[in-house]
């Protein structure tokens, strides 16, 4: 039988060691304050769905708590530790059914050491394959700390896939990392569905992954996602830059906001203006502008995949339009883009001015708008234009010629629009 006052004897004791109030417990947990208030005087018991959760944040074991106190000459265990095999054994089954795909290329599911995939492309006469691991940054803590666990999976799996089709390739399959302090089974199972979702939209499959649970290193409650993300393409439909031209057409495909980038210095200008969040951007909320997933380009994309008119792509990530579009302009040819075209977002705007931010500093570290950027052969703009315009906004910003400098910047960006 449990003696409720020697548990909560036990539980106070525990929490103080851990130098936690009922208060901070309570908000890791998810409970009440008064819930915690009454398990340490005994009046009422931690429930089954509470108690694991209870025992990692106090360091001890499910059977300590219940005993009221450690069993003499009970032996060092993973459980001890942080960790409870048989509970993340339960999550991992819980996984199943989003690992579920109808591609027949996957040939396991979930269970096996690694994941295996059938790479025979016999339309392909030399295929390429393309990877790249991604992460979501800063934003994934302001998604963690106010409600958008799901929202972050697309935000990572669109970036991913974004960045390998700016290649000509097409998405195959993804491995995801989900590293925590510990393993509370509805984020687990949250994440994990928010990142099969995504990938289902980008039409390729989450074929596996790691849930690495490690309470020394992460704080509870504390994720870290992380992804890597095969692909496949045709040799010579590679698109890398070297077929722009002289005269080609730089054409701006807009975002949505903020996508995966600027996330520290948003943090920052929100600790030094936490008001702002609920001030009002183009009709809702700043965090809600702020926490928009990364636009996901593939779709709109695919139809131009080996088309001989796209002579190179930019994926506007980290360093801004400039910083990511040299990276495809060969040497020798330059960029030169009129800033008064590209369309800024209010957000954009409002972040500006909130923060007085010179107008370089904006275009270094935020997209400004444009979240993807195509070269084209300039008697086939127009087609690529309305092509690109059946799913996002797409328009003309410049322009490549002779130079040295890979991009060229010129006019400014119109913040009164």
């Amino acid at each position: 039988m449990l003696d409720g006052a020697k548990m909560g004897r036990f539980l106070a004791a525990k929490r103080k060691e851990a130098k936690m109030t009922q208060q901070q417990l309570a908000e890791r947990l998810h409970v009440s304050f008064q819930a915690v208030s009454k398990w340490e005087s005994g009046a009422t018991y931690p429930s089954l769905e509470t108690l694991h959760d209870l025992a990692v944040a106090l360091h001890v074991s499910a059977d300590d708590i219940l005993a009221g106190g450690h069993k003499a000459g009970e032996a060092l265990s993973y459980s001890k530790a942080g960790v409870d095999i048989a509970y993340t054994d339960s999550i991992k089954q819980a996984m199943t059914g989003y690992l579920q795909t109808p591609d027949r290329r996957v040939l396991n599911g979930l269970g096996p050491f690694a994941a295996l995939y059938d790479i025979q492309f016999p339309s392909m006469e030399e295929p390429v394959l393309a990877l790249k691991s991604e992460e979501p940054g800063s934003k994934q803590k302001l998604a963690m700390e106010y409600g958008f666990t799901e929202s972050i999976c697309y935000d990572m799996i669109n970036h991913l896939v974004n960045d390998i089709v700016v290649m000509g390739a097409r998405p195959l399959a993804v491995l995801d990392c989900i590293v925590c302090g510990n393993a509370e089974k509805d984020t687990i199972q949250t994440l994990v569905r928010g990142i099969a979702d995504a990938c289902r939209q980008n039409e390729c499959s989450l074929v596996g992954g790691e849930t690495s649970i490690q309470p020394a290193v992460v704080a509870p409650g504390t994720y870290v996602l992380t992804s890597s993300i095969v692909g496949i393409v045709e040799r010579k439909k590679i698109v890398d830059g070297s077929a722009i031209r002289p005269g080609d057409a730089v054409l701006a495909v807009a975002s949505n906001g903020l996508h995966t980038n600027g996330y520290s210095l948003v943090r920052l200008l929100m600790e030094l203006m936490p008001q702002i969040k609920l001030d009002r951007v183009d009709g809702i909320t700043f965090l809600e502008q702020i926490m928009k997933p990364h636009t996901a380009y593939y779709k709109g994309l695919k139809g131009l995949l080996g088309d001989s008119a796209l002579h190179g792509m930019a994926h506007i990530t980290g360093g801004g339009l400039a910083g990511n579009l040299s990276r495809v302009i060969p040497a020798g040819l330059s960029a030169q883009i009129d800033l008064s075209k590209i369309r800024p977002l209010p957000i954009f705007r409002a972040i500006k001015e909130y923060g007085s931010i010179e107008e370089d500093e904006m275009l270094r570290t935020f997209n400004c708008g444009v979240g993807f950027v195509l070269v084209v052969a300039p008697q086939e703009k127009r087609r690529v234009m309305e092509h690109m315009e059946a799913w996002y906004p797409c328009y003309e910003i410049g322009r490549i010629a002779e130079g040295e400098a890979a991009v060229q910047c010129f006019n400014r960006l119109d913040w009164v629009q």
